[in-house]
C-alpha cells in the first residue's frame, strides 16, 4: 500500500528534520508528531548536492522512537546502492531524482526492495522530464528550492510545473500526490495548494518556531484554505 496516497485533495504536512536539532531528534519528532502526517528525511551525499546529512543508521535510530511514515528524499548520485539499507532501517518511501537519468531502473529497484517509489524534480528541470513516469511512481516531489540546504526562499516560478503536473494527473485519472519542498510556510503553502500540491514539506518554518506543533498546524490550515478543489478518485 502506498503510504503517500490519501483522499484526493487531502492536505498532508511532512516536517523536515533537516531543520531540527540533530542532538535531540527524537524529542523534536515527538513534539511535531501529533501535527504530522509523515516525516521528511533529507539524505544528502555531498556529491549530488553540496552538503552531507544523514544515512540509514540515523533512520534506524529514529524508527525506534516513532511510527510516523518515513519519507526519505535521497539527494544522492548512487541511491541504488542504499535502497535496501534504507528499507531495512525503517524507510517507508524513497524519492530519487529524475536528473540521474536512470528513472526506470530506480523505480524497479524500489519496487523490488519494497519501498514506495517517489520521483524528485529540481526547479530548473522541465515537467517533460517526469511526465512519462506519472503512472509508475507513488509520489511526485517538485522542489521549490535548489536542493542541498534548508532555509532557502520559495521559488514561485515552480508553480507552473505544479499546475501542469496536477492537470496531467487528473487527466490520467491517477491518485498521485504532488509534494512541494523548499521555503514552505503559512504564506507559501496556500500558493502551492492553489496550484495543486497536496503534500507540504516544511523544515525551518516548523522547527525554528517557538511552538513547532502549532507551526505545523498553521501550515496545514493555510494550505487547506487555498487547496484546489477535490478531484474524483480514479476508476478501479
Amino acid at each position: 500500500m502506498n503510504g503517500w496516497v490519501g483522499s484526493p485533495g487531502m492536505v498532508r504536512v511532512a516536517p523536515s528534520i533537516l531543520s531540527a536539532d540533530f542532538a535531540a531528534l527524537a524529542v523534536a519528532i515527538a513534539t511535531v508528531a501529533p501535527a504530522a502526517d509523515m516525516l521528511h528525511v533529507d539524505v544528502m551525499d555531498g556529491h549530488f548536492v553540496p552538503n552531507l546529512t544523514i544515512g540509514p543508521p540515523v533512520v534506524e535510530s529514529l524508527r525506534r522512537h516513532t511510527d510516523l511514515y518515513f519519507d526519505c528524499h535521497l539527494m544522492m548520485t548512487n541511491p541504488e546502492a542504499y535502497l535496501g539499507a534504507f528499507r531495512d532501517a525503517g524507510a517507508d518511501g524513497c524519492s530519487v531524482h529524475v536528473e540521474l537519468g536512470r528513472t526506470g531502473e530506480l523505480v524497479e529497484q524500489m519496487r523490488t526492495v519494497g519501498v514506495d517509489a517517489g520521483l524528485a524534480v529540481n526547479p530548473e528541470t522541465p515537467f517533460e522530464a517526469c511526465e512519462p513516469w506519472l503512472e509508475q511512481i507513488d509520489l511526485l516531489l517538485l522542489m521549490t528550492v535548489h536542493p542541498g540546504f534548508g532555509g532557502q526562499a520559495f521559488m514561485p516560478e515552480v508553480m507552473d510545473k505544479v499546475r501542469r503536473a496536477r492537470a496531467a494527473i487528473a487527466e490520467r485519472g491517477l491518485s498521485l500526490p504532488v509534494q512541494v519542498d523548499g521555503g514552505i510556510d503559512v504564506d507559501t503553502a496556500p500558493v502551492a495548494a492553489a496550484a495543486g500540491a497536496d503534500v507540504f514539506v516544511a523544515g525551518h518554518a516548523i522547527f525554528a518556531a517557538d511552538d513547532p506543533r502549532a507551526a505545523a498546524d498553521a501550515i496545514r490550515a493555510a494550505a487547506n484554505g487555498a487547496a484546489a478543489p477535490s478531484r474524483p478518485s480514479p476508476p478501479r
